[in-house]
């Protein structure tokens, strides 16, 4: 399944501490829309996102999306009050194992 939205991700194995990270990174074309357009088209990607996991059979899929689902609900309200530079990328540490592992066995990010 491939899933579209406003960031790229990318996971970066850490073997050091034996963690990951996640690492959003928000697409040019999506900088490049207005505040208003960037707040409509996030709406929309958690809308999207919410569809596809009704859909999704795979448990494991589903999981994964369902924690990119999280991430994106936490950020709308940064998106709305335009607080995040996003030119930036935005890294998210987690344990060695995590439900996103499936997903990206299953799906491009794009």
């Amino acid at each position: 399944m491939q899933i579209e939205g406003p960031f790229t991700i990318r996971v970066i194995d850490n073997t050091d501490s034996q963690s990951r990270e996640l690492q959003l990174n928000f697409t040019q074309e999506y900088q490049a829309q207005s505040i208003e357009a960037r707040i409509d088209s996030f709406r929309q990607h958690i809308v999207d996102l919410q569809s596809r996991i009704e859909q999704e059979s795979d448990p494991d899929s589903q999981q994964g999306m369902l924690m990119i689902l999280q991430i994106s609900e936490q950020l709308l309200p940064h998106i709305e009050a335009d607080e995040i530079p996003l030119n930036e990328m935005i890294a998210i540490e987690m344990g060695p194992s995590s439900p996103f592992d499936h997903l990206l066995d299953k799906a491009i990010i794009k």
